[in-house]
């Protein structure tokens, strides 16, 4: 498959229908059901308001067409590697607060040697590998490396904070309503990189033998989570240089598509980014029927996609038909990673048998025996 740098043309794609971030929204057939005027029992919350459904174009479901392949699938095999957690980090950035986080380590894992590393917002939703999992990071990170088609990488799962009462974002529901997640992700100020880069990255850096090289440091994150990873590097370039992006919120959640003008009026910064997004995300109708662009987001996505590569960034990207959530962002991980980090290290030498040969899982040397007692000169 051949992938150019202003734009990738595919046919595979990913996840689910979600709503303003990652809530389930109803089928784009369902007509709006009407709501409930019974009260709430005692006690008990009111029923939520039935979501507006935007107008869909004639024909099949838009995410009708995607479907993970081979590389998101646990292979015959492929060494496995292991997902620790979950761990607790507290917050100072945002007191009170705490965020939980899983640590891929690859087989290939050698702590004698710096790795790169890749941080995935929401991460429950990247992480899991079941039926119900939409990306199965772990699954596309197992095969690429072993194929030498990625760096050997630490993988970071975190999930956006919250209180001790809060609980857990989970798959149906990502935390928009129950989280910190609406102002850690969509703010664009640097508070959120704050948390990646002093709070998370000091306690990575601790336990694994992480590259210091900005090179070798990827973020990624899926409609709130994406704009949150961009503003990570787009604060701090000197720390992150590769962006992952699907179906992005740079709309006005909470000013969000300054991001676009913050492009245009700035000098470029070292960022590689990879977006995809389709033409059924969120287009900006409300139930009103007045269009509001700024909170369109296939369109305020090909907006920063124009900014950046006028500012000669480096680029791709690739919209398909989806609808908001990760029915195409799925499928196209394995690909978003390898153009990512495709400049790694290539040995050229025909004789070379490790580069030719798959990655196989790193096995620790033995220890050394104790140096032989001396001899007694009694």
């Amino acid at each position: 498959m051949k992938i150019k740098a202003s734009i990738v043309i595919l046919t595979i794609a990913a996840a689910a229908t979600f709503a303003i971030a990652q809530t389930p929204a109803p089928p784009a057939a369902a007509p709006q059901a009407a709501a409930s005027s019974a009260p709430a029992q005692s006690g008990a919350p009111a029923p939520a308001p039935p979501r507006y459904q935007e107008p869909m174009p004639p024909g099949p479901d838009p995410n009708s067409q995607y479907r993970l392949g081979p590389d998101s699938m646990a292979q015959d095999g492929v060494p496995k590697g292991e997902v620790r957690g979950p761990f607790v980090l507290p917050s100072q950035v945002f007191p009170g607060t705490a965020h939980t986080y899983w640590v891929y380590v690859p087989a290939q894992y050698d702590p004698s040697v710096p790795v790169a590393l890749m941080i995935f917002q929401d991460g429950q939703g990247f992480k899991e590998t079941g039926d119900s999992g939409e990306y199965r990071a772990p699954n596309v990170l197992d095969n690429l490396i072993y194929r030498h088609e990625i760096p050997v990488m630490i993988a970071v799962f975190i999930d956006p904070g919250k209180t001790p009462e809060q609980p857990e974002p989970n798959p149906a529901d990502w935390g928009d309503r129950s989280t910190n997640r609406p102002t850690e992700y969509n703010t664009p100020n640097d508070k959120y990189s704050q948390v990646i880069i002093d709070e998370l990255m000091p306690a990575l850096y601790k336990d694994y033998n992480i590259s210091k090289d900005p090179d070798m440091h990827g973020i990624g994150g899926s409609s709130s989570g994406a704009i949150a990873a961009f503003g990570v590097a787009w604060f701090r370039p000197d720390e992150f240089h590769k962006v992952l992006s699907v179906v992005g919120s740079f709309v006005d959640i909470r000013g969000g598509q300054v991001f676009a003008d913050w492009v245009a009026a700035n000098d470029k910064k070292p960022i590689r980014i990879f977006m995809v997004d389709g033409r059924n995300d969120h287009r900006g109708t409300g139930p009103t029927g007045v269009y509001n662009q700024n909170r369109d987001w296939f369109y305020q996505n090909v907006r920063l996609m124009r900014a950046l590569t006028a500012k000669g960034y480096d680029v791709n990207y690739s919209w398909s038909m989806n609808l908001h959530g990760n029915k195409y962002g799925g499928p196209m991980l394995p690909d978003m990673m390898r153009w990512l980090w495709r400049d790694g290290p290539v040995s050229l030498d025909p004789n070379d048998m490790t580069e030719r040969a798959f990655r196989a899982p790193y096995v620790a040397p033995p220890a050394s025996a104790s140096p032989a007692s001396a001899p007694s000169k009694n």
